[in-house]
């Protein structure tokens, strides 16, 4: 069985720093403008508990990428492994995997006049390195792992605010925070 390599976000650890971000946008020479990575606050109430959550994404190389599916002159490829990979020379700018992606990941690059996304540091990965975004996370908020071994258990496909994974199936498992109960002096 070859690989599904996918990304681990640990909200239960993530503290919001933005340093994904920033890593990613070092390594990948990202215009200002453009974030692959994003860091997003979890609404405070999700768990019935005012508390201040963040989960860091990114592209989810999904099983079913709608990005792949829609693409009309197939700048994307989907490696064995699950990375789902854009080519910069083929893509035209036409901004159709922007509409097809659910979660919003591909981004369009103005001053290149073409659509840009993650593509989970494959050459990273592939000298056996962690993509940058891992590499750097301070608190080992985020991995990436092959989910073919990983057991979904204590794992979710979601959390509050993530789009309805049933369409593409994406690549990205979620710890779940959890809720520390504030207490109040009476």
């Amino acid at each position: 069985m070859s690989k599904r390599m996918g990304f681990i976000v640990n909200s239960d650890k993530c503290i919001g720093c933005h340093s994904c971000e920033m890593a990613c946008k070092n390594f990948n020479l990202l215009d200002p403008q453009i974030r692959w990575r994003k860091v997003y606050k979890i609404q405070e109430d999700a768990y019935g508990s005012p508390t201040r959550m963040s989960m860091s994404l990114a592209c989810n190389h999904c099983e079913h990428p709608q990005c792949l599916k829609v693409c009309p002159v197939d700048a994307y490829t989907k490696r064995e492994d699950g990375i789902v990979i854009h080519n910069d020379d083929i893509c035209i700018g036409c901004k159709m995997c922007t509409k097809a992606c659910p979660y919003q990941v591909p981004q369009y690059n103005v001053e290149k006049k073409i659509v840009q996304k993650c593509h989970m540091c494959y050459e990273r990965q592939d000298q056996g390195l962690k993509p940058a975004c891992v590499a750097s996370c301070p608190v080992g908020a985020i991995d990436v792992v092959d989910l073919n071994e990983l057991s979904d258990e204590g794992y979710e496909k979601e959390l509050p605010g993530f789009p309805d994974p049933s369409i593409t199936n994406p690549s990205v498992r979620f710890v779940k925070p959890s809720v520390v109960k504030s207490y109040r002096a009476q």
